[in-house]
């Protein structure tokens, strides 16, 4: 099977020449998700508890227009300006991944697009 390119109207627009996601049969490949509001693209709040659950909710619905959701997901890495943020972060992070949660990597980074606190990228399988 050849690459689909994912694009959902759900989630943030893509800010440069990059697709939400690129799906490759059962295999999707989610692009780093910012904390932007879906409709006006702003980045939301100002702490990275905020943050990161507008992050996971944009990830949602990429997840969805893939025809998936958490449970697919087989690895993520998150981006953190801050690793002192990482306890709140990970504290969210984990309503979003209940049960059976993926393999993850954090790391800490001078600076994100937009000056988010956080971004997460995801590999998926269906």
């Amino acid at each position: 099977m050849g690459k689909k390119i994912i694009e959902t109207n759900s989630a943030p627009k893509a800010i440069g020449p990059y697709s939400q996601a690129v799906r490759n049969g059962s295999w999707a490949f989610i692009s780093g998700c910012l904390p932007s509001d879906p409709i006006t693209g702003a980045l939301v709040g100002g702490d990275i508890r905020t943050q990161t659950r507008r992050v996971l909710e944009n990830m949602k619905e990429v997840l969805k227009a893939c025809k998936m959701d958490f449970k697919n997901v087989l690895k993520t890495t998150v981006f953190v300006t801050n690793l002192a943020d990482f306890a709140d972060m990970n504290e969210i992070y984990g309503e979003f991944f209940k049960e059976n949660p993926p393999a993850r990597s954090t790391v800490q980074v001078a600076a994100l697009p937009k000056g988010a606190l956080v971004e997460i990228e995801a590999v998926a399988r269906k």
